[in-house]
């Protein structure tokens, strides 16, 4: 890498990722001696739906869980060795997250970083409603909102990085914004610079499933192997300032790079590989070419770039009721038919709740459905007779709190009530959340970042 090249390193790929992850990636940034960032990718939908819940129930929370662990074992690093960090751990409550990193800085005796929070995402407030329903429409007519948030891009990140700040806390950003932001601040292209952007953008992409990429998700035994998963590395991309990238990992670390690897984290969501839309830039991974260019190392190169587009997308997520499950194990000889006989009675005893979905985990809890057409047209039931160990799970799903917990009520009455054997029950009950996704014009929401203070 040339002496204007800029390494960027991800520790999370999840809400939920190993807290262990960035120390080595932190290390290994800070051998390399040049500009370098950590990134931590920590959202999803839903986590976001369940930070918007975990802020109403304190307005100091709705930021990452996590948050102290990811940062505690390296904050002291990158502080001292110029290490900029960006992260979506703002979730619903950037700034909240921005005071807690102060905090921890301070625990850690350390001075205080300047902290920037990317504002704008969130469209959930009284005065979003008019711009949801232009989206929406009578879609939006009785809905429990819990979450609305636009997806922005890197314009915020990189300057709050050009303003000088140590930490750019964000919450729903595209999640490649994450590299393309410190790339952006770091060579200084222009916002309309298409090829170099999505290049960028497709190194972000690379990274933003952290340990997915260095053969985590990728493992198959025996099919395709990877070596010390109990130590995997996370990645490091080292991007030029043609936007190009080399894909490696901590040196020692477990997992393995090469072009297989990056290949299906290439492809991962992307519906149509020659118009990748993000909010910076449409990207063309037609023509792009994969090569390995040494041990855990592999160059991305021929991705181009097209104007941005006009909308963001946002995820609108309310609640949709309560999801009850319960769960019951049999074991010996007939298990599969004792199990199949405690579904027929829940099914009985249930009647005009809805419907209910049964599995046989292991048997028919991923190829079954919520009609249930999959179990009686291809009876796994009959095909499990030779099971010994089978484990019955039964949901029901109803706008009532009360009315779903009968079927926790009924799956533990199963324990004397028949049929033979069962045991191990278990039960819970959640608030359900639904997901809408619409657009909505760029310039109506004004996405910008602010300093947060220590004593702020």
């Amino acid at each position: 890498m040339g002496q204007n090249s800029l390494r960027i390193g991800c520790a999370a790929g999840f809400s939920g990722d190993r807290v262990d992850a960035a120390a080595p990636v932190v290390q290994a940034l800070m051998a390399s001696g040049g500009p370098a960032f950590l990134i931590f990718e920590t959202l999803a939908e839903r986590t976001l739906a369940l930070a918007q819940l975990a802020r109403r129930a304190d307005p100091a929370m709705g930021y990452e869980p996590l948050l102290p662990q990811l940062l505690a074992p390296v904050l002291g690093d990158c502080l001292r060795h110029g290490v900029g960090i960006v992260g979506n751990f703002g979730a619903a409550n950037p700034r909240a997250a921005a005071r807690r990193i102060h905090a921890l800085a301070q625990e850690q005796g350390l001075p205080p970083p300047r902290i920037a929070i990317v504002l704008g995402d969130d469209l959930c407030g009284p005065a979003h409603r008019a711009l949801l329903r232009q989206s929406l429409g009578a879609a939006l007519d009785g809905l429990e909102l819990v979450s609305a948030n636009a997806y922005l891009g890197a314009s915020a990140i990189a300057q709050a990085l050009q303003a000088g700040a140590d930490i750019v806390v964000c919450g729903r950003v595209a999640d490649p914004a994450l590299t393309l932001g410190p790339a952006l601040a770091h060579f200084g292209w222009r916002q309309d610079d298409w090829d170099r952007l999505a290049r960028a953008t497709m190194a972000g992409h690379l990274l933003e499933c952290g340990a997915q990429v260095c053969g985590g998700y990728f493992a198959d035994p025996g099919y395709k192997d990877v070596p010390d998963l109990a130590h995997l590395g996370y990645p490091i991309a080292e991007i030029d300032a043609d936007g190009d990238c080399t894909i490696t990992k901590p040196p020692g670390s477990g997992g393995r790079i090469d072009a297989r690897t990056v290949k299906e984290q290439l492809l991962y969501e992307v519906h149509d590989p020659a118009a990748y839309l993000t909010p910076d830039v449409v990207a063309d991974l037609s023509q792009a070419q994969i090569s390995e260019v040494g041990p855990d190392r592999v160059r991305l190169s021929g991705v181009c770039g097209h104007p941005r587009p006009d909308s963001l997308k946002f995820n609108l997520c309310h609640v949709t009721g309560w999801l009850a499950e319960g769960e019951i194990s049999y074991a010996g000889a007939r298990a599969a038919a004792r199990a199949r006989l405690a579904a027929d009675i829940l099914h009985e005893r249930l009647q005009g709740l809805g419907r209910v979905r049964f599995d046989l985990i292991g048997v028919s809890s991923l190829l079954a459905d919520d009609a249930g057409r999959w179990l009686q047209e291809q009876r796994p039931w009959d095909c499990a007779q030779d099971m010994r160990d089978v484990r019955l799970r039964a949901a029901l799903s109803h706008p009532q709190r009360e009315l779903a917990e009968r079927l926790m009520q009924e799956v533990n009455a199963l324990y004397t009530c028949g049929p033979a054997g069962g045991g191990g029950v278990r039960t819970a009950l959640r608030q359900r959340l639904g997901t809408i996704s619409g657009l909505v014009p760029r310039d109506q929401v004004p996405e910008h970042f602010e300093f947060v203070e220590a004593d702020a």
